[in-house]
Protein backbone atom coordinates (compact mmCIF):
# COMPACT_ATOMS: atom_id res chain seq x y z
CA UNK A 1 0.00 0.00 0.00
CA UNK A 2 2.92 2.18 0.43
CA UNK A 3 3.96 1.97 -2.89
CA UNK A 4 0.25 2.95 -4.16
CA UNK A 5 0.55 6.32 -2.04
CA UNK A 6 3.77 6.63 -3.25
CA UNK A 7 2.26 7.57 -6.80
CA UNK A 8 -0.07 10.19 -5.35
CA UNK A 9 2.81 12.09 -3.95
CA UNK A 10 3.80 12.41 -7.76
CA UNK A 11 2.35 16.17 -8.02
CA UNK A 12 1.53 17.89 -4.63
CA UNK A 13 -2.06 19.09 -4.08
CA UNK A 14 -1.13 22.47 -3.61
CA UNK A 15 -0.69 23.19 -7.58
CA UNK A 16 -3.62 21.07 -8.53
CA UNK A 17 -6.46 23.44 -10.34
CA UNK A 18 -9.60 24.65 -8.57
CA UNK A 19 -12.76 24.00 -10.54
CA UNK A 20 -15.04 26.83 -11.63
CA UNK A 21 -15.78 28.73 -8.40
CA UNK A 22 -18.77 27.38 -6.38
CA UNK A 23 -17.95 23.65 -7.62
CA UNK A 24 -15.28 20.96 -7.24
CA UNK A 25 -14.18 18.85 -4.38
CA UNK A 26 -16.24 18.89 -0.73
CA UNK A 27 -15.36 17.27 1.89
CA UNK A 28 -18.16 15.30 3.82
CA UNK A 29 -18.53 16.09 6.95
CA UNK A 30 -18.22 13.13 10.36
CA UNK A 31 -14.89 11.67 8.96
CA UNK A 32 -12.28 9.97 10.99
CA UNK A 33 -9.04 11.02 11.68
CA UNK A 34 -6.49 10.45 8.50
CA UNK A 35 -4.74 7.23 8.96
CA UNK A 36 -2.36 4.93 6.40
CA UNK A 37 -4.89 2.59 6.79
CA UNK A 38 -7.57 4.63 5.50
CA UNK A 39 -7.72 3.15 1.98
CA UNK A 40 -6.48 -0.91 2.31
CA UNK A 41 -9.77 -1.92 1.43
CA UNK A 42 -9.07 -0.48 -2.19
CA UNK A 43 -6.93 -1.67 -5.29
CA UNK A 44 -3.81 -0.35 -5.23
CA UNK A 45 -4.90 2.13 -8.06
CA UNK A 46 -7.90 3.13 -6.87
CA UNK A 47 -6.18 3.65 -3.07
CA UNK A 48 -3.46 5.58 -4.82
CA UNK A 49 -5.76 8.13 -6.39
CA UNK A 50 -8.17 8.45 -3.47
CA UNK A 51 -5.22 9.18 -1.53
CA UNK A 52 -4.64 11.92 -3.93
CA UNK A 53 -7.87 13.11 -3.96
CA UNK A 54 -8.42 12.94 0.04
CA UNK A 55 -5.66 15.72 0.32
CA UNK A 56 -6.92 18.12 -2.59
CA UNK A 57 -8.06 21.65 -1.03
CA UNK A 58 -11.59 22.18 -1.24
CA UNK A 59 -13.04 23.12 -4.76
CA UNK A 60 -10.56 21.38 -6.36
CA UNK A 61 -11.43 20.10 -9.66
CA UNK A 62 -11.39 16.21 -9.71
CA UNK A 63 -12.68 14.87 -12.96
CA UNK A 64 -10.96 12.00 -15.00
CA UNK A 65 -9.01 14.31 -17.53
CA UNK A 66 -8.06 16.58 -14.30
CA UNK A 67 -6.60 13.78 -12.53
CA UNK A 68 -4.93 11.93 -15.19
CA UNK A 69 -2.93 15.18 -15.59
CA UNK A 70 -1.71 15.43 -12.18
CA UNK A 71 -1.41 11.62 -11.55
CA UNK A 72 1.68 10.22 -14.23
CA UNK A 73 0.66 6.72 -13.58
CA UNK A 74 -2.61 6.81 -14.92
CA UNK A 75 -4.41 7.87 -17.95
CA UNK A 76 -8.04 9.06 -17.90
CA UNK A 77 -9.47 5.71 -18.97
CA UNK A 78 -8.11 4.10 -15.59
CA UNK A 79 -9.21 7.40 -13.54
CA UNK A 80 -12.46 7.17 -14.41
CA UNK A 81 -12.66 3.62 -14.11
CA UNK A 82 -11.25 4.76 -10.34
CA UNK A 83 -13.85 7.18 -9.86
CA UNK A 84 -16.16 4.42 -10.17
CA UNK A 85 -14.92 2.35 -8.12
CA UNK A 86 -15.09 4.63 -5.08
CA UNK A 87 -18.50 5.88 -5.79
CA UNK A 88 -19.35 1.77 -5.63
CA UNK A 89 -17.08 1.79 -2.47
CA UNK A 90 -19.02 5.00 -1.16
CA UNK A 91 -16.30 7.15 -0.87
CA UNK A 92 -18.03 9.99 -3.77
CA UNK A 93 -21.28 10.98 -4.57
CA UNK A 94 -22.05 13.80 -7.06
CA UNK A 95 -24.84 15.80 -5.96
CA UNK A 96 -26.21 19.68 -7.08
CA UNK A 97 -26.48 21.91 -4.04
CA UNK A 98 -28.81 25.49 -4.05
CA UNK A 99 -26.33 28.17 -2.94
CA UNK A 100 -27.12 32.00 -2.31
CA UNK A 101 -24.87 34.51 -4.20
CA UNK A 102 -23.21 37.56 -2.89
CA UNK A 103 -26.53 39.76 -4.97
CA UNK A 104 -28.64 37.59 -3.06
CA UNK A 105 -29.65 35.14 -5.90
CA UNK A 106 -29.93 31.50 -5.82
CA UNK A 107 -27.48 29.41 -7.86
CA UNK A 108 -27.32 25.50 -8.52
CA UNK A 109 -23.76 24.14 -8.21
CA UNK A 110 -22.85 20.62 -8.95
CA UNK A 111 -20.52 19.49 -5.80
CA UNK A 112 -18.89 15.93 -5.68
CA UNK A 113 -18.14 15.34 -1.87
CA UNK A 114 -15.56 12.96 -1.08
CA UNK A 115 -15.41 10.49 2.07
CA UNK A 116 -12.31 9.29 3.40
CA UNK A 117 -14.58 7.04 5.51
CA UNK A 118 -16.66 4.82 3.26
CA UNK A 119 -20.60 5.53 3.93
CA UNK A 120 -23.59 3.41 2.77
CA UNK A 121 -26.17 4.63 0.92
CA UNK A 122 -28.63 5.53 4.13
CA UNK A 123 -26.13 7.63 5.37
CA UNK A 124 -25.87 9.54 2.20
CA UNK A 125 -29.39 9.89 2.40
CA UNK A 126 -29.22 11.19 5.19
CA UNK A 127 -26.47 13.47 3.93
CA UNK A 128 -28.87 14.72 0.95
CA UNK A 129 -31.62 14.99 3.65
CA UNK A 130 -29.82 17.51 5.03
CA UNK A 131 -30.07 16.20 7.85
CA UNK A 132 -26.80 15.92 10.41
CA UNK A 133 -25.13 12.28 9.59
CA UNK A 134 -25.58 10.36 13.00
CA UNK A 135 -22.15 8.97 14.07
CA UNK A 136 -21.95 5.09 12.62
CA UNK A 137 -19.95 2.63 14.68
CA UNK A 138 -16.54 1.89 12.04
CA UNK A 139 -13.89 -0.61 11.88
CA UNK A 140 -11.42 0.80 13.70
CA UNK A 141 -8.86 0.93 12.15
CA UNK A 142 -4.55 -1.17 13.34
CA UNK A 143 -3.15 0.02 15.80
CA UNK A 144 0.24 2.24 14.32
CA UNK A 145 3.88 1.55 15.76
CA UNK A 146 4.43 4.43 18.15
CA UNK A 147 7.51 4.98 19.27
CA UNK A 148 9.45 3.84 22.44
CA UNK A 149 8.48 6.32 25.32
CA UNK A 150 12.11 8.67 25.80
CA UNK A 151 12.91 8.35 29.43
CA UNK A 152 12.07 11.97 31.07
CA UNK A 153 14.86 14.40 32.01
CA UNK A 154 15.27 14.33 36.10
CA UNK A 155 13.12 17.34 37.75
CA UNK A 156 15.22 20.19 39.27
CA UNK A 157 15.29 20.36 42.61
CA UNK A 158 13.26 23.27 43.47
CA UNK A 159 15.86 25.38 44.47
CA UNK A 160 16.65 25.92 41.33
CA UNK A 161 13.00 26.51 39.46
CA UNK A 162 13.07 26.24 35.34
CA UNK A 163 13.47 29.30 33.31
CA UNK A 164 9.80 30.35 32.57
CA UNK A 165 9.45 30.39 28.41
CA UNK A 166 8.47 34.05 27.18
CA UNK A 167 4.77 34.58 27.31
CA UNK A 168 3.12 34.85 23.29
CA UNK A 169 2.55 38.15 21.99
CA UNK A 170 -0.91 39.40 21.03
CA UNK A 171 -1.13 39.94 17.55
CA UNK A 172 -1.96 43.35 18.39
CA UNK A 173 1.50 43.72 19.47
CA UNK A 174 2.94 42.15 16.68
CA UNK A 175 1.49 44.28 14.14
CA UNK A 176 3.21 47.59 16.07
CA UNK A 177 6.48 45.47 15.90
CA UNK A 178 5.90 44.88 12.64
CA UNK A 179 6.17 48.63 11.36
CA UNK A 180 9.53 49.18 12.60
CA UNK A 181 10.73 46.23 10.47
CA UNK A 182 8.84 47.71 7.36
CA UNK A 183 10.54 51.37 8.09
CA UNK A 184 12.50 51.43 10.83
CA UNK A 185 11.95 55.48 11.71
CA UNK A 186 8.90 53.81 13.54
CA UNK A 187 11.12 51.58 15.46
CA UNK A 188 8.91 50.97 18.75
CA UNK A 189 10.75 49.38 21.74
CA UNK A 190 8.96 46.84 23.62
CA UNK A 191 7.30 49.02 26.59
CA UNK A 192 5.96 51.28 23.74
CA UNK A 193 4.44 48.03 22.09
CA UNK A 194 2.90 47.04 25.70
CA UNK A 195 1.18 50.24 26.58
CA UNK A 196 0.05 50.91 22.46
CA UNK A 197 -1.13 47.44 22.53
CA UNK A 198 -5.22 48.33 23.88
CA UNK A 199 -4.93 50.70 20.80
CA UNK A 200 -3.66 48.39 18.45
CA UNK A 201 -6.75 45.80 19.36
CA UNK A 202 -9.12 47.82 18.80
CA UNK A 203 -8.33 48.27 15.17
CA UNK A 204 -8.38 43.78 15.07
CA UNK A 205 -11.61 44.23 16.72
CA UNK A 206 -12.74 46.31 13.66
CA UNK A 207 -10.82 43.73 11.22
CA UNK A 208 -7.75 44.92 10.36
CA UNK A 209 -5.23 42.44 10.26
CA UNK A 210 -1.56 43.16 11.84
CA UNK A 211 -0.43 44.44 8.10
CA UNK A 212 -2.80 47.02 8.37
CA UNK A 213 -1.64 48.48 11.80
CA UNK A 214 2.11 48.29 10.68
CA UNK A 215 1.08 49.88 6.84
CA UNK A 216 -0.82 53.00 8.52
CA UNK A 217 1.51 53.29 10.70
CA UNK A 218 4.51 53.74 8.04
CA UNK A 219 2.70 55.23 5.51
CA UNK A 220 3.64 59.04 4.58
CA UNK A 221 6.15 59.53 7.46
CA UNK A 222 7.95 63.01 7.34
CA UNK A 223 12.06 62.41 6.46
CA UNK A 224 12.63 62.31 10.02
CA UNK A 225 10.53 61.03 13.33
CA UNK A 226 11.79 62.00 16.69
CA UNK A 227 9.44 60.42 18.37
CA UNK A 228 7.68 57.29 17.20
CA UNK A 229 5.56 56.30 19.73
CA UNK A 230 4.30 60.05 20.18
CA UNK A 231 3.42 59.52 15.88
CA UNK A 232 1.79 55.65 16.57
CA UNK A 233 -0.42 56.59 19.04
CA UNK A 234 -1.74 59.87 17.06
CA UNK A 235 -2.32 57.53 14.07
CA UNK A 236 -3.70 54.57 16.28
CA UNK A 237 -6.50 57.20 17.55
CA UNK A 238 -7.06 59.48 14.54
CA UNK A 239 -7.60 56.91 11.98
CA UNK A 240 -9.61 54.31 13.43
CA UNK A 241 -11.15 52.14 11.19
CA UNK A 242 -15.67 52.40 11.70
CA UNK A 243 -16.95 49.24 13.34
CA UNK A 244 -17.62 46.15 11.21
CA UNK A 245 -22.14 46.09 11.17
CA UNK A 246 -23.34 43.64 12.43
CA UNK A 247 -23.47 39.53 10.81
CA UNK A 248 -27.12 39.18 9.14
CA UNK A 249 -28.78 36.29 11.09
CA UNK A 250 -27.96 33.03 9.01
CA UNK A 251 -30.94 31.36 7.39
CA UNK A 252 -32.96 28.99 8.92
CA UNK A 253 -34.21 27.42 5.74
CA UNK A 254 -32.19 23.77 4.91
CA UNK A 255 -29.61 23.45 2.41
CA UNK A 256 -31.25 21.71 -0.61
CA UNK A 257 -29.53 19.29 -2.50
CA UNK A 258 -30.31 16.86 -5.42
CA UNK A 259 -28.33 13.69 -6.10
CA UNK A 260 -26.91 12.61 -9.17
CA UNK A 261 -26.15 9.90 -11.11
CA UNK A 262 -21.76 9.59 -11.20
CA UNK A 263 -22.05 8.75 -15.23
CA UNK A 264 -24.64 10.15 -16.54
CA UNK A 265 -25.55 12.81 -14.23
CA UNK A 266 -29.54 12.36 -13.97
CA UNK A 267 -30.93 13.31 -11.26
CA UNK A 268 -32.77 11.41 -8.65
CA UNK A 269 -33.54 10.65 -5.26
CA UNK A 270 -31.24 8.90 -3.31
CA UNK A 271 -33.14 5.24 -3.05
CA UNK A 272 -32.90 5.24 -7.30
CA UNK A 273 -29.45 5.62 -7.46
CA UNK A 274 -28.03 3.31 -5.26
CA UNK A 275 -24.34 3.08 -4.69
CA UNK A 276 -24.36 6.34 -6.75
CA UNK A 277 -25.32 5.35 -10.20
CA UNK A 278 -28.64 4.93 -11.73
CA UNK A 279 -30.30 2.01 -13.33
CA UNK A 280 -29.56 2.49 -16.73
CA UNK A 281 -25.51 3.15 -15.78
CA UNK A 282 -26.18 0.19 -13.48
CA UNK A 283 -27.19 -2.32 -16.44
CA UNK A 284 -30.59 -3.02 -14.58
CA UNK A 285 -33.28 -4.29 -16.70
CA UNK A 286 -36.46 -1.96 -16.04
CA UNK A 287 -39.18 -2.88 -13.30
CA UNK A 288 -41.94 -4.33 -14.78
CA UNK A 289 -45.15 -2.15 -15.16
CA UNK A 290 -47.75 -2.40 -12.88
CA UNK A 291 -51.48 -1.40 -13.82
CA UNK A 292 -54.13 0.06 -11.15
CA UNK A 293 -56.92 -1.50 -13.29
CA UNK A 294 -55.78 -4.89 -15.40
CA UNK A 295 -55.50 -4.70 -18.79
CA UNK A 296 -59.27 -6.50 -19.45
CA UNK A 297 -61.20 -4.69 -17.23
CA UNK A 298 -59.74 -1.35 -19.38
CA UNK A 299 -60.76 -3.08 -22.43
CA UNK A 300 -64.28 -4.23 -21.00
CA UNK A 301 -65.07 -0.63 -20.19
CA UNK A 302 -63.86 0.31 -23.12
CA UNK A 303 -66.06 -2.00 -25.10
CA UNK A 304 -68.94 -0.47 -23.07
CA UNK A 305 -68.64 3.12 -23.83
CA UNK A 306 -68.50 2.45 -27.68
CA UNK A 307 -71.59 0.30 -27.22
CA UNK A 308 -72.93 2.91 -25.81
CA UNK A 309 -72.10 5.84 -28.15
CA UNK A 310 -73.34 3.38 -31.55
CA UNK A 311 -76.74 2.67 -29.76
CA UNK A 312 -79.55 5.27 -31.06
CA UNK A 313 -81.01 7.03 -28.29
CA UNK A 314 -84.58 6.17 -28.34
CA UNK A 315 -87.73 8.63 -29.33
CA UNK A 316 -89.86 9.42 -26.17
CA UNK A 317 -93.47 10.60 -27.18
Amino acid sequence: MAEANSNADARPAHVHPKAKPGYGKRTAPDQARRTSNDFAHLPAREASIAAFIDRLPEGAAMDAKTLAAHIPDYGQAACRTALHRLTDEGHLRRVTERTRGDDGSNHWVTRTYFSRTPRDDDWWADFQAGNVPESRPRPEPSPEPRPEPRPEPPEQPESQPRAAGKPPRSQAYEGLALAGRMDPRMTLSARDCKTLEPLAEEWLARGASQEDIARELTAGLPPEVHHAASVARYRLQEKLPPERPAPEPAATGRVIRIMECMLCRAPGRPEALPGGFCRDCRSEPAPPVTYAIPPQEVRRRADAIRASIRTPERSTT
